[in-house]
């Protein structure tokens, strides 16, 4: 029964596994997005978001760093609203403002965290299958392996794509404007300079994959074991997930808030110069936060 499993799941294929992907991707995204767009209200009813400050925003998938625009704006971030709780602000903004308000912002970072996604769990299964096949299927290692190359790759792909976004969003550029500034920039600086910010996301990201994926699959072993069963049921690879990136998510905690903080360190540095009418390329602004 086991041997059929496995070689069920070897018979998927990289476009089933992408769509897999996507699809897993949409439905995270949809549940998870409303408590994020919660959390910002809240955080914005207590502080304001002046303009240029930078917050992060989560869709489930990836963060986002977003930069507030001037002070007459109308963004949803900014919309008035004296909320006593996550409880309060959920049933006020869906009365007042309507079902859709808790989805706000989710649009554009899906055009980043959709790719991202695929390409990360696609490469996972990949490397899995190909790592299985060199080392055994029963080696330890194949998962921390698979989780952190993928990772990797995935971060490095999207690292500059989310930097010209960010850019992007703040600037009001048009794409030949965008086109123009990415140019001058790499001709300068070289194509490394559009990787600013990477390592801090490496630092958080591969780890937290590493030790997902080794206790999930260790995590899935013994549930099923315990259950009696040879395929993994939705309880199991639920349980399973659940417990690994919980215990991921606090072990990496000390990293993400480096990432958070100097990620928006950076960004609100920029804008400030910017305000005073200073141009800041992409490189350059690292070094002039220091």
């Amino acid at each position: 029964m086991a041997e059929m499993s496995d070689n069920n799941l070897a018979k998927t294929t990289v476009t089933q596994q992408a769509i897999a992907s996507c699809c897993g991707a949409i439905i995270t995204s949809l549940f998870v997005t409303p408590l994020d767009v919660i959390k910002t209200r809240l955080q914005a009813q207590s502080n304001p978001f002046y303009k240029g400050k930078c917050f992060v925003y989560s869709n489930g998938l990836m963060d986002h760093i977003c930069v507030c625009d001037n002070g007459d704006s109308k963004a949803w971030y900014k919309k008035p609203g004296h909320f006593k709780g996550m409880l309060d602000a959920f049933v006020k903004i869906t009365q007042r403002e309507g079902v859709k308000s808790l989805w706000s912002g989710l649009p554009p970072t899906l055009i980043m965290a959709l790719p991202t996604t695929v390409i990360y769990f696609t490469c996972y299964d990949q490397l899995s299958e190909a790592l299985k096949s060199r080392l055994g299927k029963d080696d330890e290692h194949i998962p921390i392996l698979a989780g952190s190359l993928s990772r990797f790759g995935s971060v490095t792909v999207v690292s500059p794509l989310e930097l010209i976004r960010t850019r992007m969003q703040y600037r009001k550029f048009s794409y030949k404007q965008l086109y123009l500034c990415v140019s001058s920039k790499v001709a300068s600086d070289g194509w490394l300079s559009l990787w600013r910010g990477w390592s801090s996301t490496v630092l958080r990201d591969v780890p937290f994959s590493a030790m997902y994926w080794y206790n999930y699959e260790h995590f899935k072993k013994i549930l099923c074991k315990e259950l009696g069963t040879h395929e993994t049921t939705f309880f199991i690879a639920f349980a399973s997930g659940a417990a690994s990136g919980s215990i991921a998510s606090v072990i990496t905690l000390p990293f993400d808030v480096v990432k958070t903080h100097r990620q928006t360190e950076l960004w609100e540095c920029e804008t400030l110069k910017s305000a005073e009418g200073q141009y800041i390329d992409l490189g350059s602004y690292e070094e002039n936060c220091r």
